[in-house]
């Protein structure tokens, strides 16, 4: 059975005694692994914890300070219309495209593709198995892009893993031809220089850009090899996608980029970029980079041009993913303390680690910089059990207010406002309750994305969620309709 009731807002210390200790000196020490997740979007995993951490869960469940196991909780404003668990793919579930009256969802083991033409019954129209972590997913038109960054034995959808260290392996873009939502068809594959954890379009009239984030080099990996400090451009002709090529390799980093630790402890080293949001309205781009945030132009797709760079060694760990607000005069970036496989939502680690960094663009054309202002976190500590991280999000479109929707893996769904870079604030929430006492486990919505009216979420564990939000600060959103929404590359919402 679903719980709809509201709980109050939580501030109990969680986790502040020793086990925490032990927590905070883990996420210093861990880096990311090439041609695996990230410290950072890692498959769902479970991991041991103490007896007294068990304990302490459990109270907390008991008193009502925490929600129980998988008990759904939200704020009045929030109505969960609909949950469609996990069918022929098992893995962990991942991003969200949107086109029409369809959701795509990626997943480890290939995509689904969900009809949402009703949102309290969200229907299957295809599922295709083809395995690849993480399978981020965008859609253009008839065209489907998928990344692979597990290094696989060949670029077919029957791969199987292969060791990095074999020149043969394969990682990189693979793009479907989706005119038909029942039957996709896989017509095109890129290989790229260590594989393609993220990526992002820049939708033109004849051809598609694709920015490909990867990052991690190794010199005992043949195609992946360090210094890797840059992105790989491919450019996708609509009309031929077999002829799919990659066009140019743009440093983004002359010197290297953040050094990591030693130099800054707790830090990741750059090699390469996590994510990269584009804002084609404005020739605008946001680059998550690892241990650094950038802004550049795209005014020549094939050329990104760094105009700003900037980096937090006091509180960031690893630059995740970013947002625009609608009059690009703002740049949110998130932190993925502990690479999603850690319990960070607590009072131990606090409410700067582990947060959206607000930023506003100060200035004009290439001379803009950014300019930090606040950290938001959600306030509502999740129990050691519970893998919580700043992750993916999108903008709710209201004229004059910024306003977005957040996935905060167990931490649930959050809806805040930061129309006051300084005073940033939560609205509204929704969230299950632990998915287990007794170890730490990675699940939770992976991305929560606003479209046509609702709100999306793809939970890593549970499935594909669907939202309703009825709040009078974010009402006006609900007239705003897209026909295509890849979150990434964010639209214009007013302008089109």
């Amino acid at each position: 059975m679903t719980s709809l009731h509201t709980t109050s807002v939580r501030r109990r210390r969680l986790g502040v005694a020793a086990a925490a200790a032990g927590l905070i000196a883990t996420l210093l020490t861990a880096g990311p692994a090439a041609a695996t997740p990230d410290p950072g979007d890692t498959a769902a995993t479970r991991s041991g914890i103490s007896v007294s951490q068990q304990a302490e869960a459990e109270a907390a469940i008991k008193s009502g300070e925490i929600p129980g196991v998988d008990e759904i909780v939200h704020s009045d404003n929030i109505e969960h219309l609909a949950n469609v668990p996990k069918d022929a793919l098992a893995g962990t579930n991942t991003d969200l495209a949107f086109q029409g009256k369809y959701a795509f969802a990626g997943n480890y083991d290939g995509f689904r593709i969900f009809d949402v033409s009703n949102p309290k019954k969200p229907r299957t129209v295809a599922q295709v198995l083809c395995p690849g972590s993480q399978n981020d997913i965008s859609v253009s038109g008839d065209l489907l892009f998928l990344s692979t960054d597990s290094s696989r034995s060949d670029n077919s959808c029957a791969s199987t893993t292969q060791p990095a260290t074999e020149k043969s392996s394969w990682e990189g873009m693979k793009v479907f031809d989706i005119s038909d939502k029942r039957n996709p068809k896989y017509v095109a594959a890129v290989e790229t220089a260590c594989g393609s954890h993220t990526h992002t379009i820049i939708p033109e009239r004849k051809s598609v850009y694709v920015y490909v984030s990867s990052y991690s080099p190794n010199e005992t990996f043949p195609d992946c090899q360090p210094p890797h400090d840059g992105i790989s451009v491919i450019k996708v002709p609509r009309s031929a996608p077999e002829k799919s090529r990659i066009v140019n390799f743009p440093v983004l980093f002359a010197d290297g980029g953040n050094p990591g630790a030693p130099t800054n402890p707790g830090v990741s080293k750059t090699t390469g970029c996590h994510d990269i949001t584009v804002l084609p309205s404005k020739d605008l781009a946001a680059g998550a980079c690892m241990g650094d945030g950038l802004l550049f132009s795209i005014r020549d797709p094939e050329n990104p041009k760094i105009i700003d760079r900037v980096q937090d060694n006091v509180n960031f760990a690893f630059w995740h993913s970013a947002t625009f607000n609608q009059g690009a005069d703002k740049v949110v970036f998130t932190d993925e303390l502990g690479g999603g496989g850690a319990a960070t939502c607590n009072d131990a680690i606090g409410p700067n680690r582990g947060a959206d960094g607000i930023y506003d663009i100060i200035g004009r054309g290439d001379h803009r910089k950014l300019v930090f202002r606040s950290y938001f976190k959600i306030d509502r500590p999740q129990a050691d059990t519970e893998v919580c991280v700043a992750h993916n999000g999108s903008i709710i479109p209201v004229k004059g207010r910024d306003l977005m929707v957040q996935a905060w893996y167990q931490g649930g769904v959050s809806v805040w406002d930061f129309t006051n870079s300084s005073k940033p604030k939560e609205i509204a929430y929704f969230e299950r309750g632990p998915v287990s006492t007794a170890a730490v486990t990675t699940a939770g919505p992976w991305s929560a994305y606003y479209y046509n009216g609702y709100i999306y979420s793809n939970d890593i564990a549970k499935g594909f969620d669907v939202l309703k939000l009825d709040d009078r600060r974010t009402d006006p959103a609900k007239k705003v309709r897209l026909q295509e929404l890849n979150v990434q590359t964010q639209p214009d919402y007013f302008d089109r």
